[in-house]
């Protein structure tokens, strides 16, 4: 070996570290893109059920189809703007006219109220709590800032629904132009593998994300039929809100329950904390937990099995690795990524033993 062959090595080699890290950069600098056209491809997985539909069984031509989909689905955004624009006009109105001072007091109050709660029923506070004197650090202000950013965020979030729209539109007319732009990359011989591999996992993804919407809608019945019972305000509102966050495993009923509590209390200042807001906060948890039971031990099972046909415990287990791994983001994409690692790998490598264990519902 020459120095000439030693130098082309090492040229080679930093031009493939180069030409990664310019595509990595490249890549950070359009994840807006990246994202829009992940969101434009999970809306058109959930899409595509309805576009077959009304293609086979009400014979509309596939752009007839397709309209009509995404017609659907802009008035089911409409739909959920129109419940939420009440909300967020009454809140941005009292934030508007908000006293600072007059919330700080309310919530010192209510929190010496719940000490005095707790200490008359024997039950022992962490004196930490006490002299950390956290109230008196919190800035209040950052209330009224955080709405003015969301505001200034609206603009950014207009030109990022038109571009999901838009990818969307195009990814549910022509099936196959994501697929396509993924074959080009692959040899000629294994593109009907990959062509197998991609319609099936299609089908399985669309279930999976269509179950994912009867999910939410089961969990989003029980905690408006609960929350109104109750005499929760705007419960309509917070019960969608807790019932999307349960898309995201383990964390988002966890902020789904802080934020029902939350709210509970807070719409609820300057009553008796022993009389009133301690019990309405025991039945909100309750109502929250009775949700939860359904939805772990009736609702995601059967999404589980009967979409992505795999066991909760393996389930249970790719997304707590992918938690780990890869955090919250990590939870939301770890079940439609193993799927689609199980369907590529039944289609390359089905002869394989553990290949073969894993696959064998596919």
């Amino acid at each position: 070996m020459n120095s000439k062959t030693i130098s082309n090595g090492i040229l080679r080699a930093l031009a493939i570290v180069l030409g990664i890290a310019l595509t990595l950069f490249f890549l950070y600098k359009i994840q807006a893109v990246i994202v829009y056209i992940a969101i434009a491809a999970v809306i058109s997985l959930i899409g595509r059920p309805i576009v077959l539909f009304l293609r086979k069984k009400l014979k509309f031509n596939n752009t007839v189809a397709v309209i009509t989909t995404m017609a659907i689905f802009l008035g089911l955004l409409i739909g959920l703007i129109g419940l939420f624009i009440p909300l967020i006009t009454k809140q941005s109105h009292n934030l508007s006219l908000l006293d600072i001072d007059q919330l700080q007091s309310n919530i010192q109050d209510l929190y010496h109220q719940a000490l005095t709660y707790f200490e008359i029923n024997n039950i022992d506070v962490e004196k930490s709590i006490k002299e950390s004197n956290l109230l008196n650090k919190i800035d209040y202000a950052l209330i009224p800032n955080f709405l003015n950013s969301l505001a200034s965020g609206l603009g950014s979030f207009g030109i990022g629904l038109f571009s999901v729209l838009f990818i969307s539109f195009f990814f549910l007319k022509d099936s196959r132009l994501f697929e396509n732009g993924i074959m080009t990359f692959i040899p000629d011989d294994k593109e009907t593998r990959w062509s197998n591999s991609s319609t099936k996992i299609k089908d399985l993804l669309s279930r999976y994300f269509v179950g994912l919407i009867f999910q939410i809608l089961i969990l989003f019945i029980i905690y408006t039929i609960g929350l109104l019972i109750i005499g929760v305000e705007n419960a309509v509102v917070i019960a969608f809100l807790c019932a999307l966050l349960n898309l995201i495993p383990y964390v988002g009923p966890l902020v789904g329950a802080a934020l029902m509590i939350t709210l509970t209390m807070t719409s609820n200042l300057g009553a008796s904390f022993s009389e009133v807001i301690m019990p309405k906060t025991f039945w909100v948890l309750l109502v929250f937990i009775i949700g939860q039971l359904i939805d772990n031990f009736g609702s995601q099972p059967i999404i589980f099995s009967k979409s992505v046909k795999s066991h909760p415990l393996e389930i249970f287990l790719v997304i707590l690795i992918a938690g780990i791994l890869f955090g919250v983001v990590g939870l939301i994409i770890a079940v439609p990524a193993y799927t689609a690692i199980k369907v590529i790998l039944k289609e390359f490598l089905s002869e394989n033993k553990v290949v073969k264990k894993l696959t064998k519902d596919l």
